[in-house]
This record gives C-alpha cells, sequence and structure tokens, in this order.
C-alpha cells in the first residue's frame, strides 16, 4: 500500500526562525528503540480544533506542537510524536521511525518494554470536543498498515489508547478506535466513523451497571448493536428493580415499565432518563448530547418515533399505553425509519399493522412491527396475528402460528368474498410476495392494488402467475391453498406431490410402492460422511445398483450431496472443494450421466451472515471442483429460501431444492420463492412403518433429473 507521509520541512517552514532548520531537519535516531509492539493513539488536548480549515492551518499547528515540545524542556528537544494526522487526512513526520517520546515512558512498562521503546505515537489532531472524520480515520489505518507491513521498523498488532495504563484523557474522542479490531485496524474491515454518542452510551452503561447481577459488558466501539441495547436493557432492568438482570426484554420488563407509569418528561431517575437518550442514540435519533436529563431535543426524537411507528404521539391516552410497547421497541435492532433497500409500500403496511393491532385492537401477544420498509420474520409474525384477528380468532389466542385453528378459519371465512382489513392484509401478503415469475420474467404487484375493494386486472393477473409459478391451482382467487402459500414456506402441506426424497434405500418393491403413490421422482444421497458402527450412522448412501433399480420402478432420482451440513463449520470454501469432488467421484460410480445437477445440503437455519462468511464461499469451492473435474455435473442448492436464492445469485447454482417444510426458519420468514427452484420440500411423514419420505413438489420444467444410467 502507498502512502503519503509529509516531511518535516512541510511544517518546519512555520517554526519559529532560529528553529525551521532544526524542525525541518530529519529526525534524529535515539536508543533504546525497536517500535516493534504497536501504536499508541494521541490527540491534541481539550478544545476544539475548528480553526483547522486549511492545510497551511494544520502545518502551522504541527509546527506549534513542536516549538510547545522543544520549549518545554521534556521531549530531548523535539517533538514528542513520530506521525500525526490532520483532519484532511494528511499524514506529518514527526520522528518518523526514530524513538518518539509522547507514550508517557515513566508509566509502567508493557511486557518488559518500555512505551516510547516499543511503540510508535499517531497523534489524531483533534481536540476533546471534536470527533474524527473518514479522512482522518483511514489516514490512520493507512498509516497503522504501513508501520506493520513496510516501514524500516516494523511494528506490531497492538493499538491501544494513551490512558492505558496511564492517568490521562487523551486521546478523547479517539478511545473507541484504540483498540484492536477497530475500524483503524487494517487487519479488521472497515466500518467507517463511530457514533461518539454511542460511544458514550456504552461507557456510561458499563461504568454504571458492570457490578448489577447478571450484567453483560458491551463493547466500547462507537457502533450501536445488539450488545448495546441488551446492555441498555439490563441497565432497564436494574433501575425497576428487577434481580438479576438478564439480556431480553421479556414479560417481566414489559409490566415493570408498564407499571412504572410515567413517561420520561415527567421521569425524575436520571439513570432512567440516561438509558432513554442512550436508546435514541443507539437507534438514531437525536438526543441529549451528555445523556443527562430530558430536554427538547429528547422529546422531539421520541415524537418523531412515534410517528415512525405509525402511532399519534398527540394521543396522550395512546401516547401512554403504547409506551411499554415502543421501549421494548427502542431496546432492540429494529429500524422504523425507511431503510435505503426498504419499499415505501410495504413500510405503509408495516405502520398500518401497528396502528390498527398493536395500539387500536391490542393483540396481547403482538410487538411493534419494524417500518423499515424490509419484509422480515417480525413482520411476517405480525401479519399472521392480524390475519388471525381478522379470521376471527379470539385476541388471546392469537400466537402467529399456522396452526389448525387458523387454517381452519382461512378455509373458511379467509377463502369466502373478502372485504375491509381482512381484504387488506390478503393483498399485503400478495405485495410481500412479489416479484412472482412468467415465462417473461419478473412481475410486480402493484401497490395500487393493496387498498383497492376493486378485482382490479392486475390484482387478477399477478394472483394467477403467482399461483402458476408456486405450482398450486390457478385460480385467481383467495382459496385456502394460496392463503397457505402466501404465508408458510411449506404452503398447503396436504396437496399431491410428485417428487419425495429419504435416506432409506429404495428397492424394488419400494419403488413400485413409490410409483402407485404418485411419486415420479425421488431424491436419494450419494454417499454418508460416517461408516457403519459410528454413531448416527445412517445408511442413506446410494446401494450399488439402486439407481437402476429405481428406473426400472418407471422413477426418476435426482442426487444429493451431504456431509453432516448441519452446522456453520460445515462450511467452508475447503470443504465445498473436496466434497465436490467427491460428490462428482461417487456420480461417475453411480453411471450418473452429464449434465445432471448435484444439491448440496445446507440442513440449518443459516443467517444472512453465515452466508456471505461460509456457505458462498462452500458453494464455490464445489463449483471450482466440479469444473477443475471436466464440468461433467452441475450443482444445486438444498436450503432455506434465502440460502436458495443468494447461493443462486451469488455462486451459481443451477437449481434450487427448497426446504419449505422447515417454515420456522428465519432463512423461510419474509423471502419469496427462489426463480430456481425445482423441488420444494413441504411435508415430511412415515411412509410405511420405518420409511420416512419427505413430500416435494416437483415443479414442471424443473429439473428433470436422471432417467438413464451409463450415459454421458
Amino acid at each position: 500500500m502507498s502512502i503519503t507521509i509529509n516531511k518535516r520541512s512541510t511544517w518546519g517552514q512555520y517554526a519559529p526562525w532560529l528553529r525551521v532548520e532544526h524542525a525541518s531537519a530529519p529526525p534524529v535516531p535515539r536508543d533504546p528503540w525497536s517500535g516493534h509492539m504497536g501504536v499508541f493513539l494521541h490527540h491534541l488536548g481539550s478544545g476544539s480544533t475548528s480553526d483547522l480549515q486549511t492545510e497551511e492551518d494544520c502545518r502551522r499547528e504541527v509546527a506549534g506542537i513542536y516549538e510547545d515540545h522543544v520549549t518545554g524542556g521534556e521531549f530531548e528537544g523535539d517533538i514528542a510524536y513520530n506521525f500525526l494526522v490532520c483532519p484532511h487526512g494528511q499524514i506529518y513526520e514527526g520522528r518518523g521511525y526514530e524513538r518518539g517520546e509522547g507514550n508517557q515512558g515513566l508509566a509502567p512498562p508493557i511486557e518488559g518494554v518500555g512505551r516510547n521503546e516499543g511503540f510508535y505515537s499517531i497523534v489524531g489532531m483533534i481536540r476533546s470536543e471534536d470527533t474524527a472524520g473518514e479522512a482522518m480515520l483511514l489516514a490512520i489505518r493507512n498509516l497503522i498498515h504501513h508501520l506493520r507491513h513496510e516501514a524500516p521498523r516494523r511494528t506490531g498488532e497492538r493499538i491501544l489508547p494513551h490512558s492505558f495504563q496511564y492517568n490521562t484523557d487523551c486521546p478523547g474522542n479517539l478511545h473507541m478506535y484504540a483498540r484492536p479490531g477497530s475500524t483503524v485496524d487494517p487487519s479488521a474491515p472497515w466500518r467507517g466513523p463511530a457514533d461518539i454518542y454511542v460511544y458514550r452510551t456504552q461507557k456510561w452503561v458499563n461504568e454504571t451497571y458492570d457490578e448489577a447481577p447478571g450484567y453483560v459488558i458491551c463493547p466500547e466501539t462507537g457502533y450501536t448493536g445488539w450488545n448495546t441495547v441488551l446492555a441498555l436493557t439490563q441497565g432497564l432492568q436494574h433501575e425497576l428493580g428487577i434481580s438479576p438482570t438478564v439480556q431480553s426484554f421479556g414479560p417481566g420488563t414489559f409490566e415493570a415499565v408498564k407499571n412504572h407509569r410515567l413517561l420520561p418528561d415527567a421521569e425524575p431517575n436520571q439513570n432512567l432518563l440516561r438509558i432513554y437518550n442512550g436508546a435514541l442514540w443507539a437507534k438514531g435519533y437525536w438526543a441529549s448530547q451528555y445523556l443527562v436529563g430530558w430536554g427538547e431535543d429528547s422529546e422531539n426524537s421520541l415524537r418523531r418515533l412515534y410517528a415512525d411507528m405509525g402511532l399519534d404521539h398527540a394521543n396522550v391516552e395512546q401516547r401512554y399505553a403504547m409506551w411499554p410497547h415502543v421501549l421494548k421497541s427502542l431496546l432492540r435492532m429494529d429500524q422504523f425509519r425507511l431503510v435505503p433497500a426498504g419499499d415505501a409500500a410495504v413500510r405503509t403496511i408495516q405502520q398500518r399493522l401497528n396502528v390498527r393491532y398493536v395500539a387500536g385492537v391490542r393483540i396481547p401477544a403482538m410487538s411493534l412491527v419494524p417500518c423499515d420498509g424490509i419484509y422480515s420474520r417480525d413482520v411476517q409474525q405480525g401479519l399472521m396475528m392480524a390475519i388471525q384477528y381478522e379470521i376471527g380468532i379470539a385476541p388471546g389466542s392469537i400466537n402467529g402460528y399456522f396452526g389448525p385453528g387458523t387454517q381452519a378459519a382461512l378455509k373458511g371465512k379467509g377463502s369466502t368474498t373478502l372485504t375491509g382489513d381482512l381484504r387488506y392484509l390478503f393483498r399485503a401478503a400478495c405485495y410481500f410476495n412479489s416479484p412472482t415469475y412468467t415465462g417473461s420474467g419478473e412481475l410486480a404487484y402493484l401497490p395500487a392494488d393493496i387498498t383497492t375493494d376493486a378485482r382490479t386486472g392486475t390484482h387478477v393477473g399477478w394472483l394467477q402467475a403467482f399461483q402458476r409459478f408456486s405450482q398450486i391451482p390457478v385460480t385467481g382467487h383467495n382459496d385456502y391453498t394460496t392463503w397457505a402459500q402466501l404465508l408458510v414456506s411449506s404452503g398447503d402441506t396436504s396437496r399431491d406431490a410428485t417428487g419425495c426424497d429419504c435416506i432409506t434405500e429404495i428397492t424394488a418393491q419400494r419403488g413400485q410402492l413409490l410409483k402407485a403413490n404418485g411419486y415420479h421422482i425421488v431424491g436419494r444421497y450419494l454417499d454418508e460422511h460416517l461408516v457403519p458402527g459410528d454413531d448416527g450412522y445412517l445408511g442413506k448412501a446410494l446401494k450399488p445398483g439402486e439407481p437402476q433399480t429405481i428406473l426400472n420402478a418407471g422413477l426418476r432420482f435426482f442426487p444429493i450431496f451431504q456431509y453432516n451440513g448441519t452446522q456453520l463449520d460445515n462450511f467452508t470454501y475447503g470443504k465445498g472443494y473436496d466434497q465436490g469432488r467427491k460428490a462428482h467421484q461417487k456420480a461417475v460410480e453411480h453411471g450418473i450421466g452429464a449434465g445432471t445437477c448435484i444439491y448440496f445440503g445446507v440442513d440449518y437455519d443459516a443467517t444472512d451472515e453465515d452466508i456471505g462468511s461460509h456457505v458462498v464461499p462452500y458453494f464455490n469451492g464445489v463449483k471450482t471442483a466440479l469444473a477443475e473435474l471436466g464440468g461433467r455435473y452441475t450443482f444445486g442448492v438444498y436450503g432455506s429460501r434465502n440460502v436458495c436464492i443468494r447461493v443462486s445469485k451469488e455462486a451459481g447454482a443451477r437449481w434450487s431444492f427448497v426446504s419449505g417444510m422447515s417454515w420456522g426458519f428465519s432463512g423461510n420468514l419474509g423471502f419469496p420463492l427462489p426463480q430456481n427452484w425445482s423441488f420444494n420440500q413441504i411435508h415430511e411423514y412415515d411412509f410405511q412403518p420405518g420409511w420416512g419420505l419427505d413430500h416435494n413438489i416437483w415443479r414442471d420444467g424443473g429439473d428433470p433429473g436422471v432417467s438413464a444410467i451409463g450415459q454421458g
């Protein structure tokens, strides 16, 4: 990495004329010096650097620091610091690669090495009233990378604040970056500038509640996250008399807030006000800058939050009644403003769910749903509860579960001509499942069709396209099967299917039974990672001659490869590469023809983060292995809707085998059926005693599977 370090002469020219020559000269070597331990971060002390408007201002400031250090007599006659970084991102040489004197050499050594002997000193040219911008932080990050990998004297991994084991406020607001793993650490991902108010919140909540029973310290990073809001939740519990505190805003906390009966503008407990202010900062709303009190900024932000949630802050009764709900949502990571990837029509639906079913009907089990414009798991749960209310389930019995009572009501009232709120919810569900796909591409549901009572051609056309794409009866109506397909990934589990998969060997007799019961294709495993005698051995692998036995029964089959695949650690690029080669080998051994798609399984609820960090690299390994072996086989993906969508898009899976029966997976909630789905696994049952079978919808025009052995 190439960086520019401005030599001393760039600022030395601004030193008093008697010292210009010394200030501009290269730094003088001093011993002992190694610099191998890491870096200390510093700032310029109290006040503000608002006067540093130009680069000339910054150079004059460095020259002024030099003059103070030279005349002060405590830094061996030169500027104390190795490098200085200005707000514009320029790096200035001080002592450079020679020993500096700015790390407080009289403080305790670190692992036997003096602070000036073993560490570089880097000054961010801000003062206590300032925060570092992106230009400064990037420059510090690049400088640390340079010192670790390119400098004449290389440094280590430590990044410490000047205050480490030393009583000083330095480095001020750079404290939140003065640690390994922060955004200025080149070995960590770049996250951009942190939020000083979130940092103050984190620091305060840790200092205040670190001895409260059950309290978990949150990282003091300046970035919001679950650790921060859960720490604030524990602080809230402590103030309300709950002990031990726990990292959950559960029913006990909700009732304690409800029974406290005070809104922030009437709250005398200053610690509670600090928690409320800190929660607003963590949510991205402006509040009291030092957390104390409840001023106009805080009240205006709370008013804005109510409105963002769809609630009416001006309605005094609603304001009081909703406060426990609002505080619970404030102490979660839910967002209530439209996010960049959000949809305005989705946000309108979200707000309507809140105002009618939480603030209006007050369904006991229902919390405020996010209003960020993203159809997510929590929104799906809120939608389900709203539907349960509108189809006649008593509020106290509503649970968001697609159970027998809900199914029966959808087959009854839900399948009649819809009006009012139930009609709105059905069309909202359509919009949440948009786009659907036709032979010519995507088809979006129109926002205008959500709110109209008219049975428009665009509504009917979209609904028919959705039914056709999902391979359910094309009725153009709100029948039960369509409701089920809109609401849960399994859809109507009682519908007929022509596909199945199992771990059991398909003998001639079993093949005939499958055929007689309407199945046309069966999924079977190419191999098993355990051997007979091992705990957990299933004997699930295809047996020699079994593929031909399946075909002789008038069936087709599709090959599956899964070595465990039930947790994050099972997925790496290397494992994908090795298993891709093994799958190829096994497919060849069984005489499976070229062009066949082999499905590799992700058999757990992989999160979005898991998919990006492990699952996609695993499939890239599979892809590389199959390509190196001549590309005889293509690969597909088995997993949740989200897994299938992302692996298909980011790694190039040909077909998706969706684990639809795992309808509770987060990856199946708030995600549409993948465009390239070929199998949708909707139900698991005992086909015969000791023979479990997964019931799969096999898509017309999807993966044809294997219909012949030994060809190609």
